[in-house]
């Protein structure tokens, strides 16, 4: 019966034509996300600031030294491992509005303690927990958001959802351009960047009032009431957006199977080839997304630069973040998904391999803008991407189980980084997200199914 329901109501949101309340319910979901990058990328914009501060070293002596940067990056993906794979099925259980708001309130606590710490093991520590709250975040933006709009429009939408994220981006780079060489009140500079952050938690309740449970989520967990009660005022307010006139025609419900929710049928067919796929390309795509973006001062420094100049720079490269969506909002619901990956892969490696060649500072910047741009493409694209091949009923176990290998590559990644860093300077960092960059083009060309414009429900079946 829930399933059957679950279907009709799934064709009546598939039907709606794109108007001002769709929109309105996609720029809140992504406000959300704005205070989740604020976190995750203020990583890359503080470590000279702790490396000034004496509490880090940019080139420590171990390993897993708990005073190298590479050590903060590795807390920082290492928590957001934990909340994708460990607390990712909480959306399935508990719905996706909750566990929206009460992840972004728990970063956000977690970074504000995180600022008071005096030793590198305090910061670190407090990293992880405020990261853990990170992972469960995006798993839930990337359930939340392919739930609540047409087939005709997710491509769009995610392109919106990162453009407004990624406005935050150049935000913490100039405040730590600002700040970071700084100590306002003999508080350091970094300090104050990572309080930035707790805004956040006043938000979370503001976001929460707009937003209304995902109804596929509603009745396919049974409460059928309250998902028709919410539909019927979506479809009300659809209609009052494009003037009173009569909705379009609901297609052909899609019935998933019946039943719960398992981890264990993501090994089975036919998902099982979709959950290695996306594991493999999550645990090579960070390479390049957070090798770059996490070291961006770091590898300017290495190119002769000084520390204020390679804030500055990285503020200008970073500018380019919201930009890369935005232009890929003109392809993104044009453009078969897998071969957007695949082109913007083939971008990363190959602007980050001349980035590496180039002694031209003006050149230099260029190419860390195109790196970014193509970053920013196969970010919003892969979000929309994974989201899409999985059911309802165990999506948000999925994109946490697959998103948890990226982030648990990533957890290394910074250590990788920093030991090619050390070994040969950003042309060594060059060539390890080069290497990367073909594994996920091969495995995404070869594997991956078709999705434009297809229904959830069509896709999974």
């Amino acid at each position: 019966m829930k399933e059957a329901v679950a279907a009709e109501i799934g064709a009546r949101l598939d039907r709606l034509p794109f108007s001002r309340t769709l929109w309105y319910f996609v720029v809140l979901i992504s406000l959300g996300g704005v205070f989740e990058l604020y976190d995750l990328f203020l990583t890359a914009y503080i470590a000279p600031g702790l490396v000034k501060s004496g509490l880090f070293v940019a080139k420590p002596a171990g390993f897993f030294a708990t005073n190298g940067v590479g050590f903060f990056v590795f807390c920082t993906f290492a928590g957001m491992f934990v909340g994708t794979l460990g607390f990712g099925f909480i959306a399935d259980r508990m719905g996706r509005r909750a566990i929206f708001t009460y992840s972004l309130i728990w970063y956000c606590v977690a970074s504000t303690i995180m600022a008071f710490q005096t030793t590198a093991e305090g910061v670190d520590l407090w990293r992880f927990i405020a990261s853990v709250g990170i992972g469960l975040e995006q798993v839930t933006i990337d359930t939340f958001l392919p739930e609540m709009v047409p087939p005709q429009g997710r491509g769009r939408a995610f392109a919106i959802y990162q453009f407004i994220a990624f406005l935050i981006v150049p935000v913490v780079a100039f405040l730590s351009y600002l700040l970071v060489p700084q100590s306002p009140l003999g508080f350091d500079g970094w300090r104050w960047v990572v309080l930035g952050s707790a805004v956040g938690a006043l938000a979370a309740w503001i976001l929460r009032l707009g937003l209304p449970e995902s109804p596929r989520w509603l009745a396919r967990h049974g409460h059928v009431e309250r998902a028709e009660t919410i539909m019927k005022d979506i479809e009300a307010r659809v209609r009052r957006d494009i003037g009173g006139g009569a909705l379009p025609p609901i297609g052909a419900p899609v019935v998933e199977r019946a039943g719960g929710s398992s981890f264990a049928e993501l090994f089975r067919p036919p998902f099982l080839s979709r959950t290695i796929m996306m594991s493999i390309f999550n645990f090579l795509s960070v390479v390049g997304y957070y090798g770059f973006a996490a070291w961006v001062p770091t590898l300017l420094i290495d190119k002769g630069i000084t520390v204020t100049q390679s804030l500055l720079y990285a503020f200008v490269i970073a500018i380019a973040n919201p930009f890369g969506p935005l232009l890929g909002f003109l392809v993104a619901d044009r453009m078969e998904r897998k071969w957007a990956l695949v082109c913007s892969s083939i971008g990363i490696g190959v602007f980050m391999l001349l980035f590496a060649l180039q002694t031209n500072q003006v050149i230099i910047i260029v190419l860390g803008v195109l790196v970014t741009l193509c970053n920013n493409w196969l970010s919003f694209t892969f979000h929309n991407y994974q989201a899409e091949l999985f059911p309802t009923r165990v999506r948000g176990r999925a994109v946490g189980f697959v998103y948890a290998w990226g982030r648990a590559s990533a957890a290394f990644v910074g250590l990788l980084i920093g030991f090619f860093f050390k070994q040969g300077g950003t042309m060594a960092v060059a060539t390890f997200i080069g290497v990367a960059m073909l594994g996920v083009i091969l495995v995404i060309a070869i594997m991956g199914p078709r999705t434009l414009n297809r229904t959830l429900e069509e896709i999974s079946k």
